[in-house]
């Protein structure tokens, strides 16, 4: 899951436990300093989903999640949040804080005085101690599956008075992501490729959310003979990696650990690998890469241009 990656970049030594064209082409989200309007969503509440309440229209959300902080603006929420965790940079302007998505502090929280606070997970027993404090939480958990995700954007546009707007971005991003898989040049071998989590050599199965996105591009991952363990996030061997020899690289590490095209062909006896001596290799937005939000189209734009530039045989 996108959570177990994040905890393995920040926290290090969660990694081995569970886990080049750059991104021109960024999702239209909302203007910062939008102001959500009040009538006909006032009008709807009270309002529940799933175990969460909100009598009226919350206008001091906290969101401790970046793919929850991208996804309430992308509904039209975004005049409602007035902060945000350290670790959400889109888009430009949010409300950022140091207040931690991995590490919650209940009562750092509670300081910002919120009528909805978002998380994609119940670290520290944190909903517990806000639900105590009569703060309204709702969970957002990392997406299994693109529904997953469509889901979530409809839940938070229900539960901040956008719900209309919220079926409008889940549906423009099926759309979207339909168009580009259908595009596609058909081929009777599919391309093989591994995605890179980190330079020790963590990658993705095709089980994972990540893995069905590149399934979807009719991509076979060279990374699924390798989970032996069956967690979606093998580590693999320079050795087989090579041996795999994958049509198409991506890196989801240019930013946290400085890959590239060049630092890829330097590695030991990669600069046989069919992905280098073809000019195949993928440098991705690792934030983009990492989470669940609206942005996935451009996600998958990046791996169908990529793919679509290979002649089909």
């Amino acid at each position: 899951m996108f959570q177990h990656r994040f905890r393995r970049r920040a926290l290090g030594a969660l990694a081995a436990a569970g886990l080049v064209a750059a991104l021109a082409a960024c999702a239209t989200t909302e203007d910062p300093a939008a102001t959500p309007s009040p009538s006909s969503a006032a009008a709807a509440y009270p309002v529940t989903v799933g175990s969460v309440t909100l009598p009226a229209q919350p206008v001091k959300i906290v969101s401790l999640s970046p793919t929850a902080t991208e996804m309430l603006y992308a509904v039209g929420a975004g005049g409602q949040v007035t902060a945000v965790d350290d670790q959400s940079n889109f888009p430009a302007g949010v409300p950022k804080t140091d207040l931690s998505g991995f590490q919650p502090n209940a009562e750092a929280i509670a300081a910002k005085s919120p009528d909805l606070v978002v998380l994609s997970g119940d670290a520290n027993n944190v909903v517990a101690q806000l639900t105590a404090l009569k703060i309204p939480v709702f969970l957002a958990p990392a997406a299994v599956t693109l529904e997953d995700s469509y889901a979530q954007l409809k839940d938070l546009g229900k539960l901040t008075g956008h719900a209309d707007q919220a079926a409008a971005v889940a549906q423009q991003m099926k759309d979207d992501i339909a168009k580009l898989v259908k595009d596609l040049p058909q081929r009777s071998k599919p391309l093989t490729y591994y995605y890179e989590l980190d330079p020790t050599l963590y990658s993705v199965t095709s089980k994972t959310f990540i893995g069905s996105l590149f399934t979807l591009a009719g991509l076979t991952n060279v990374a699924d003979a390798a989970d032996t363990k069956g967690t979606g996030y093998p580590q693999l061997t320079a050795e087989s990696l090579v041996k795999s020899n994958p049509d198409l690289i991506f890196l989801a590490d240019t930013k946290c650990c400085t890959q590239n095209a060049d630092t890829v062909k330097a590695r030991a006896g990669w600069s046989t690998i069919t992905a280098v001596t073809k000019n195949q290799v993928v440098a991705l937005d690792d934030d983009i890469a990492s989470r669940w939000g609206p942005r996935i189209v451009d996600l998958i734009r990046a791996i169908t241009t990529a793919t679509a530039t290979i002649p089909a045989a």
